[in-house]
């Protein structure tokens, strides 16, 4: 068998290649076989970690910046039937580099809105979301692989064409649905799975409540799929503090958690951190808090430009983005924040070029 380098002994041929730009993935693949094949392996991309040759993402679903100096927030509010294009933003945090993905085939009109956005493994995951020219709710999957820098469709949600659902991803490339409303402004309970791999979907038990507008996170430390506030049919807009968390070893929904969301907060801005914990937006939107025991601990003030959040990201390794605004339709602007152990070091302004600048509606981290 040839060596992966000409010349070059196996194992330094490997070490080589793992140091290479993940945007290069999709030229190393067409080299040759051998490469390709290492490049599509498991132990290629822990190899790329235990080197700190991975690099860490963090993707946004983001509005196209309108030609004026209007923000794409407020455009959106003085014409909400003519929303700006989303496209995928990947920002990489420790540089600051900005850089756009490729748009979706035939998705002439941009992004789904209100998409479900998740990583897992190699691949970005968006399900469902709204039409941007008609609005109507769509089951569609659409999965981007940073391996081939391409997109492809994957098998659509089952059951009820449903919108403002919880989405969260397992590092196992597992992607978990529950809770939104269907098509009659129903609150669901129902859940399901999708396994990027198999390109198919599993129904899940269901909730113990209905949950419109509910967040999803995945807890990697106890292996739990959480779902966070929302409301039922009854009480449209009225958001609960609750939470149901599924367990994946056991295949069951644990008891319902109360106080799960800080009083008076929404669950929008929930995120879970590298460290296992649960972080959001509290005290009034002044400060980022942490979940401890049955309470919330404040861990750092939040900017004043940011206090009307749109979006709240955590990484791996105790990293945390925010975006958002100081006003409802003002600019948008971005901080970054390192956590251990729960404790906050100093926010970091993230700057954000013109074309990077429009509104957030969802993102997630990915490490490539």
């Amino acid at each position: 068998m040839k060596s992966l380098i000409p010349g070059l002994p196996e194992e330094i041929g490997m070490e080589c290649l793992i140091r290479v730009p993940h945007d290069t993935f999709p030229l190393l693949r067409q080299v040759c076989r051998r490469w390709k094949k290492a490049v599509e392996t498991p132990l290629y991309h822990l190899l790329r970690r235990s080197a700190a040759s991975s690099r860490r993402l963090i993707i946004f679903s983001q509005a196209h910046p309108s030609p004026s100096n209007e923000s794409s927030a407020a455009a959106a509010q003085k014409h909400p039937c003519s929303l700006p294009p989303f496209r995928l933003a990947a920002l990489r945090p420790t540089t600051g580099e900005w850089a756009h993905l490729p748009p979706i085939p035939g998705l002439s009109r941009g992004l789904p809105l209100f998409s479900g956005l998740a990583s897992a493994g190699t691949n970005l995951i968006l399900v469902g979301g709204w039409d941007p020219e008609t609005w109507a709710p769509s089951s569609a999957v659409y999965i981007f692989s940073f391996l081939s820098g391409s997109w492809r469709r994957g098998c659509p949600m089952p059951g009820p064409i449903r919108s403002f659902f919880a989405c969260a991803a397992a590092p196992d490339g597992h992607v978990f649905v529950a809770g939104g409303h269907d098509e009659e402004k129903n609150a669901l309970r129902s859940a399901m799975v999708y396994d990027v791999g198999s390109d198919d979907w599993t129904v899940l038990p269901e909730m113990a409540a209905e949950r419109d507008e509910c967040t999803g996170l995945f807890d990697v430390n106890e292996n739990l799929f959480r779902v966070i506030g929302g409301y039922c049919t009854s009480m449209q807009g009225m958001f609960g503090e609750s939470a149901e968390a599924f367990d994946v070893g056991e295949r069951r929904w644990r008891e319902a958690e109360n106080a799960a969301v800080e009083d008076g907060e929404c669950a929008r801005t929930c995120a879970a951190g590298g460290d296992g914990r649960i972080y959001m937006y509290g005290r009034g939107r002044r400060s980022v808090v942490v979940k401890e025991g049955e309470g919330w601990r404040e861990v750092a003030g939040v900017p004043e430009n940011v206090r009307m959040a749109s979006q709240m990201v955590a990484c791996d390794r105790g990293l945390m983005i925010v975006v958002g605004s100081g006003s409802a339709g003002g600019s948008q602007a971005a901080y970054l924040l390192e956590m251990k152990q729960g404790e906050a070091a100093a926010w970091q302004r993230v700057e954000m070029p013109r074309e990077y600048s429009g509104y957030v509606q969802s993102g997630c981290c990915i490490e490539i």
